[in-house]
């Protein structure tokens, strides 16, 4: 499956920002769709994670209440909308698709099989 994000750019702190995540070649089902970010020189950082059937999300705990993960089932896709944006939110954010992810794993980027090209978030104070 080819992922594919878009979305980002540049905001101000306490701004919202959204970003998508399509696929092709295959729809989701089956898949854990997950969000990570990263910042230069450090891990890829778990954000938020769905898993597609049935819906269940997955937040980092700094990050529950200011991002929210969803999906449009006819659309393939999967969003993370940003809100009350702060400077450290600033990274590569990436989305990554796996189908064979535990619930355990589901903060592991090693557990995921598939990328998007990843898109930055740039928050100023």
């Amino acid at each position: 499956v080819q992922l594919q994000a878009s979305g980002g750019g540049s905001a101000q702190a306490g701004d919202s920002l959204g970003l998508s995540c399509s696929a092709s070649g295959r729809t989701f089902r089956g898949y854990v769709v997950g969000w990570f970010r990263q910042v230069l020189g450090k891990e890829r950082e778990f954000v938020a994670a769905m898993k597609w059937n049935g819906g269940s999300t997955y937040y980092a705990d700094s990050l529950r209440g200011r991002f929210t993960i969803s999906r449009d089932i006819a659309k393939n896709t999967v969003y993370l909308q940003m809100d009350n944006l702060k400077p450290e939110d600033t990274a590569v954010y990436y989305c990554g698709a796996g189908g064979r992810i535990i619930q355990s794993n589901i903060r592991n980027p090693h557990a995921y099989d598939h990328w998007g090209q990843g898109t930055q978030v740039t928050v100023s104070s």
